[in-house]
């Protein structure tokens, strides 16, 4: 009976203990939240200050080559040799092909042998010229004999005589002149069949196709034996091969209308290729003046020298243009602006407390923004987390985390 009592006595006193210990935590929990709801809560700031700032904007471009062209035979024919395969570099004047058009060559031989013919020929009318030259000054020669006998005496040389002395020296005379006629015509007909030989003989010369420039054999159309057709402005003759100039490739990107302005020739860029990890310095040579109506930007092209052929093109690169930028721009991470109809900021002022103040934005980055007016270096601006606090509102400052100030939230946008 007694341990029972005694029993009884120590659970009580247990439970006594417990539930002394369970309102000491429960006070002290409440202290604790009390001490908490009365501290100033803490906010991340980014100091105000004065630094080189540039209007970045990064787009996407495709090399492409400088120029690339299907390559025809002028005349038609059948493939005797072909020297090159795809991958294969050539230069210009390079022989890429031989054709075997026979019929071509024997219209050569019949230009030539009408050229030898006709030269010959005139060779014979200048003979004609010579004799009939020498008839005439016999004839002429016996008619001034006659016309000078019949002056000094007349009635001596009868009229008839002297008229048909006359009438041989005028004719002769224009045989001379028929013959020099000929010579003339043949003259012009040799120079007919020197155009004519002339003609095809650049006819001969187009069945040996050559590389009209340097650059990469990027496709093979026709192997050895095959028929070629003569290239027409039709379309529908076979090319042999296609012939790309890759030394200096085209790196073409597009610019979005509201950059347009900002982009000229001699603009610089920075260009990185994925693809082979190589970074380097670039310049806008050109562009089209014109925005397209489809996508709303402007086609702009830089100029790549590819001397190692390193670069492919259809390869993608990142091109990134500085379209402006300000060495003593006053600058705030981009986190830190407020958008609305007027951008604003929060900041802590000097009795930490929080203060909303509306600014006039400037020049923009991926990670600051300029501030053209509403502040001073040194301000301390509120990153983060605005949304939370109350103007007004005493808070406990700690300088920003650098992940931080670059951090922009979704919803907030920079300046250009």
């Amino acid at each position: 009976m007694r341990t029972k009592r005694l029993l009884l006595i120590a659970a009580c006193i247990l439970a006594a203990i417990l539930v002394s210990f369970y309102f000491l935590h429960a006070r002290h929990r409440a202290e604790a939240a009390a001490d908490a709801t009365a501290a100033p809560p803490a906010v991340s700031v980014a100091k105000a200050h004065t630094g080189i700032i540039a209007n970045q904007l990064t787009v996407a471009g495709v090399f492409q080559a400088f120029q690339e062209i299907d390559i025809h035979g002028k005349v038609s024919g059948y493939i005797r040799h072909i020297y090159v395969d795809i991958g294969d570099r050539v230069h210009q004047g390079q022989t890429l092909a031989v054709l075997e058009v026979p019929e071509l060559q024997a219209e050569v031989a019949g230009a030539q042998a009408g050229i030898t013919q006709t030269e010959q020929n005139i060779s014979r009318l200048r003979n004609e010229v010579a004799r009939e030259q020498a008839t005439y000054a016999d004839v002429h020669a016996n008619y001034t004999r006659l016309k000078q006998a019949s002056d000094e005496q007349p009635g001596l040389v009868a009229a008839q005589e002297l008229e048909d002395a006359l009438a041989k020296d005028r004719s002769a005379a224009s045989q001379v002149d028929a013959a020099k006629s000929a010579v003339a015509a043949a003259q012009g007909q040799l120079g007919v069949s020197r155009a004519e030989n002339l003609r095809v003989t650049s006819m001969e010369q187009y069945a040996t196709i050559t590389a009209p420039y340097n650059g990469v054999v990027t496709m093979r159309y026709a192997d050895t034996g095959a028929l070629i057709p003569a290239g027409t402005s039709g379309g529908l003759s076979q090319a042999v091969v296609r012939l790309a100039q890759s030394d200096v490739l085209r790196l073409r990107m597009p610019v979005p209308e509201r950059d347009v302005p900002l982009v000229h020739v001699g603009s610089q860029v920075t260009v990185h290729v994925q693809a082979t990890g190589q970074q380097f310095p670039g310049t806008v040579v050109r562009y089209t003046r014109d925005v397209s109506n489809s996508t709303r930007t402007m086609l702009t092209e830089v100029d790549v020298n590819n001397p190692e052929l390193k670069l492919t093109p259809g390869m993608y690169a990142d091109v990134t243009f500085n379209l402006e930028q300000k060495n003593d721009a006053l600058i705030v991470p981009a986190s830190a602006i407020i958008q609305g109809d007027q951008p604003s900021v929060m900041l802590v002022d000097s009795s930490n407390r929080v203060e909303k103040r509306p600014v006039v934005l400037g020049i923009g980055s991926a990670n600051s923004q300029e501030v053209t007016s509403g502040l001073q270096p040194g301000d301390r601006v509120i990153i983060g987390g605005q949304s939370e606090l109350q103007i007004g509102q005493q808070v406990t400052p700690q300088p920003a985390k650098s992940n931080l100030e670059n951090y922009q939230e979704p919803n907030q946008k920079g300046g250009r």
